[in-house]
């Protein structure tokens, strides 16, 4: 008889999927994770060229073209000071096929994959894919995983633990502090920290740093992505990086799944890598004062909202049925339980949308405040 897998019984389609398709069509859409900016035109132009000299019509090397894993070694580098080989990084379709690889590699039957709560919704549904078990950790006030609630957390069973910073849908940027801690537990404890850095250059407070520079050993993976970094989501350029034994393995699981990244995709971040990068500033500075607009305004309204340090998201503590009349009147959020149990009583929402919507969104929330208190 035909049946399906247990793992993928486990999981369900996103609940930002669900807010999605529930919406209208001239709703304002506060709940996409996608940058408003056009892709860098000097990598655009380089995947044209590729494509125009037929040389992005076959299958790259499974790992990526050497000219872009050497673009992204020098970019660690430089931002990291990480003394990266070009060899042990490969490019992924995405974040979320580096994020797919390294929990596959790593993970066996039944092993726990700490991860925050809340959190993005894939490390849980990756975690179930691979047969393994979450383990939520709730944040501090502030949404920043706290290091002793990891720790506290490990038992013999775990393989892995999840940091994201800057993080979705927080927002929430984790000090150096804890990014170094972080990294004496995966040293200490002999556990994998995957480390999502794809937010990594929207930082309005604090600064981004990695785990991997504090790590005595090989016991930290690094994930990254254009998608945010170059406002590249559409076109599927991601990487993951770490020591040469688990890029090996990271690399058995990709070359089935996925055997390359696409090739004018790689043409197109080799570019944006090299490049000029005065995009970067020109994001992050609009961003914060969209932050800043955004944060003002709900605070307004009366809502309780952590000021997030970086990426572009808010998670404003929120009362009973407010999303559902936020929703219903046209402005599309993301209930807080759909990235964890204690994210109930949350909204994420995203400000990468213009100041004009952002203004008239604000306006619509506080008229759904006042029909819910």
């Amino acid at each position: 008889m035909t049946q399906f897998s247990d793992r993928v019984e486990r999981i369900s389609i996103s609940g930002i999927r669900k807010v999605f398709e529930a919406a209208g069509e001239d709703a304002i859409n506060l709940g996409l994770g996608q940058p408003d900016f056009p892709a860098p035109d000097h990598a655009r132009q380089a995947a044209v060229e590729a494509i125009e000299a037929g040389e992005a019509d076959g299958y790259t090397g499974n790992k990526g073209l050497p000219n872009l894993r050497e673009a992204i070694a020098e970019k660690h580098r430089r931002d990291q000071g990480v003394d990266l080989d070009p060899d042990d990084v490969i490019a992924t379709a995405g974040g979320s096929e580096a994020l797919h690889i390294a929990i596959e590699a790593h993970v066996n039957e039944g092993d726990e994959v700490i991860i925050p709560d809340p959190g993005f919704v894939s490390y849980d549904a990756l975690t179930k894919l691979a047969g393994g078990e979450p383990v939520p950790v709730p944040l501090r006030d502030d949404l920043t995983l706290d290091p002793a609630a990891v720790e506290d957390a490990i038992t013999e069973d775990t393989a892995a633990f999840v940091v994201n910073s800057p993080g979705n849908p927080t927002g929430a940027v984790s000090p150096l502090d804890d990014i170094a801690e972080f990294a004496r537990i995966a040293d200490e404890h002999d556990v994998l920290c995957i480390s999502d850095e794809v937010y990594e250059y929207t930082v309005f407070e604090g600064e981004h740093r990695s785990p991997i520079e504090f790590a005595e050993t090989d016991n930290v993976v690094v994930v990254n992505s254009a998608s945010k970094l170059f406002s590249m989501t559409g076109w599927r350029l991601g990487w993951v990086y770490g020591s040469t034994r688990r890029v090996e393995r990271m690399l058995r699981v990709h070359q089935y799944v996925q055997a390359c990244a696409s090739a004018p995709a790689q043409f197109a971040a080799e570019a944006a890598l090299s490049g000029p990068q005065d995009r970067i500033e020109e994001m992050t500075e609009t961003f914060r004062e969209r932050r800043d607009l955004v944060v003002e305004g709900l605070e307004d309204i009366g809502l309780t909202v952590p000021s997030p340090g970086g990426a572009f998201y808010v998670m404003p503590e929120v009362p009973e049925g407010f999303v559902d009349e936020c929703i219903d009147r046209g402005v599309i959020i993301v209930p807080g339980e759909a990235f964890g149990e204690h994210g109930h009583g949350y909204a994420r929402l995203s400000y990468a949308t213009d100041t004009e919507s952002l203004r008239e969104a604000i306006e619509i929330m506080g008229e759904a405040y006042d029909a819910v208190v």
